[in-house]
């Protein structure tokens, strides 16, 4: 017998008219949907009149419920994992049964969609071509602090979720440890009706959000703007080396060549020369 497919589902974050087309008809079509919360996928699923067989699959008992999932898959059995709203397994169940998944040779296809992070970003003005997904900082301050200090240095944009219950405390912390000139935009209820995104700074944000209470309701995405990484003197002349080299020469050629100008090491140049010529 063939095995079944997995397929991990996007829903919508807020405006049910971003559910997709293929959503729906691969949600119709299959044999089981595995979901975060039944009674808040049945709204939904009510809503595209679709009726496929439903059971809970969640934080407190995928343990459980994997293996069973997998023998169902293994028996032929085509199944949708779906979270509450947005792409499962970012900040939502699912890492498990997709890794299992793996393991038995099963196939898992993504039927892509909403998602709170890269929408965030997508209006955030922040750079996107490099950014770190960090999902929800813990609740209690101390850990809060000490999480964000884990990317205090980091160059690459962060991206945050936080909750209503916490969004003002989050913000305070993280002008603490990133600084108070740190660019930051907050992205509150996407898609939604009072849907808001908001630039500033970590130093203007928490009085900006105590300033109206409506501001600190909803779900929040934080973009935050990375370390500027300041080049070295030396990193500067090889990159304007390489620059002019590879105007005329191939990578290969070009590297080998700044090597011996700057004094460098052959491989740093080499991954220099690949990122300035775009391959």
């Amino acid at each position: 017998m063939n095995q079944g497919t997995l397929y991990v589902i996007a829903t919508p974050i807020g405006n049910r008219a971003d559910m997709g087309e293929r959503a729906i008809s691969v949600l119709k079509q299959v044999d089981l949907i595995a979901a975060e919360d039944t009674r808040h996928s049945k709204i939904l699923l009510q809503h595209y009149n679709i009726d496929s067989s439903m059971l809970a699959y969640h934080d407190h008992n995928e343990e459980q419920m994997t293996p069973k999932l997998i023998q169902r898959l293994l028996a032929g059995d085509n199944i949708a994992l779906i979270s509450d709203a947005g792409t499962p397994l970012l900040s939502d169940p699912g890492y498990r049964l997709v890794k299992t998944a793996h393991e038995e040779s099963i196939k898992v296809s993504p039927i892509p969609g909403a998602c709170a992070a890269i929408a965030a970003l997508s209006v955030s003005g922040i750079a996107t071509d490099r950014f770190m997904f960090a999902g929800f900082p813990p609740h209690k301050q101390g850990a809060r602090q000490s999480f964000y200090q884990e990317f205090e240095h980091q160059a690459a944009t962060l991206v945050f979720y936080e909750s209503s219950h916490r969004i003002v405390a989050s913000v305070k912390d993280m002008q603490l440890v990133f600084g108070a000139e740190r660019k930051v935009v907050l992205a509150r209820e996407i898609t939604k009706l009072f849907e808001t995104v908001h630039s500033s700074t970590l130093g203007e944000l928490p009085e900006w959000l105590q300033a109206d209470n409506n501001q600190q309701k909803g779900e929040f995405v934080l973009v935050v703007d990375g370390v500027e990484v300041q080049m070295s003197p030396q990193s500067a002349e090889l990159e304007q080396v390489l620059k002019i080299l590879l105007e005329e020469l191939p990578v290969k050629q070009a590297s080998k060549m700044a090597a011996k100008i700057t004094g460098m090491k052959k491989n740093q140049v080499y991954k220099l020369a690949l990122e300035l010529s775009g391959k």
